[in-house]
């Protein structure tokens, strides 16, 4: 992957990565410098290792073979630290049923010692939820619990964001909110690795194929 400046340094670096599931390879190879600044769309067919890949990057799978280095350090030296900048959002939303939307992003304000980038009313404006702050999530749908879960990214101050299906049940609106909201993340230096089977409106977004055999952005 190239850059137009020698000056930067990969911020999170595979180096040949290597998984199989079930006696298939999924991917292999893989090299992969992700630099401040770099928006990366993971791109395959179903089971081809896209989820599996992320699990991998957000420390929950080590079913790997290969190297991850974090700010230049393999990643087993400085996990906890790794662990404090990334932020994840999967297939699963991530939200306690029995709590509002208000109190679920409280308690993830718990999680970053209160360090919020803006108010919680905001980000849940922000996803579509004005008026729902105080509702229980029980009561929710399975879209709206998307976005209580999506309104984290309104909040966080994590630098990398690891992303699963953003967009699955946001409307046209929330996903050119949420597209603006990567776009200035990272604008301001942050890194996000996604998957989505819809095409994006940002510039500049790299690819990583995972049927690519040398598994490169470009």
């Amino acid at each position: 992957m190239n850059k137009d400046t020698d000056s930067l340094s990969p911020i999170l670096e595979l180096s040949k990565l290597s998984c199989e599931r079930d006696e298939r390879q999924l991917f292999s190879g893989l090299d992969l410098q992700v630099f401040p600044g770099d928006i990366i769309q993971i791109e395959g067919p179903n089971g081809s290792g896209k989820t599996t890949l992320l699990r991998i990057l957000t420390t929950i799978s080590s079913d790997y073979e290969g190297e991850i280095f974090w700010q230049g350090q393999p990643l087993a030296k400085g996990k906890l630290d790794y662990l404090n900048h990334l932020l994840y959002i999967g297939h699963l939303p991530g939200v306690k049923k029995a709590l509002t939307p208000r109190e679920n992003l409280l308690w993830f304000s718990g999680m970053n010692d209160g360090h919020l980038q803006r108010p919680i009313e905001e980000a849940l404006d922000e996803v579509g939820l004005f008026g729902f702050e105080d509702v229980p999530c029980y009561s929710l749908s399975a879209g709206q619990l998307r976005r209580v879960a999506l309104a984290r990214l309104f909040l966080t101050p994590a630098r990398v964001w690891v992303l699963d299906e953003p967009f699955t049940a946001i409307d046209k609106q929330g996903v050119k909110n949420l597209e603006s909201l990567m776009a200035e993340h990272a604008a301001g230096g942050g890194s996000i690795l996604l998957t989505t089977h819809q095409d994006m409106g940002i510039d500049g977004v790299k690819r990583l194929n995972l049927l690519d055999c040398t598994g490169e952005a470009a």
